[in-house]
């Protein structure tokens, strides 16, 4: 993408961090489906990420920045998340977890995609 964010299409770059959020969140169902849990849950985060990536670009009208750490994603955009979030969960994808997480990963989505 381009460095100089004045000349950016803000809305266009909202859309494709949606668009592709869309895409990785069907992606995890899928993955969890095939009981891929750990799979899965990456591309929850990395659904999360983007739309993140998306609430970013819309508020400050600029690119967001090179980061998968949704924790600071959260701090610059000033949302506060649970220290359950803050969680190592490799060890822990079962079946059960996994859907678990998968039920958060739709609220937080929710929530972000409210204030886009």
């Amino acid at each position: 993408m381009n460095e100089n964010n004045s000349s950016i299409d803000i809305d266009k770059v909202v859309m494709h961090w949606m668009d592709t959020s869309e895409g990785d969140f069907q992606t995890m169902l899928t993955l969890y489906k095939s009981k891929s849990y750990e799979w899965s849950l990456f591309l929850g985060h990395i659904s999360t990420e983007k739309l993140l990536k998306a609430l970013y670009v819309k508020r400050f009208e600029r690119h967001a920045p090179f980061t998968h750490n949704l924790y600071r994603l959260a701090e610059l955009l000033d949302l506060k998340l649970t220290d359950e979030y803050k969680r190592e969960f490799y060890s822990l994808c079962t079946p059960d977890y996994t859907k678990k997480w998968i039920e958060q990963i739709k609220t937080i989505r929710s929530w972000i995609k409210e204030m886009l």
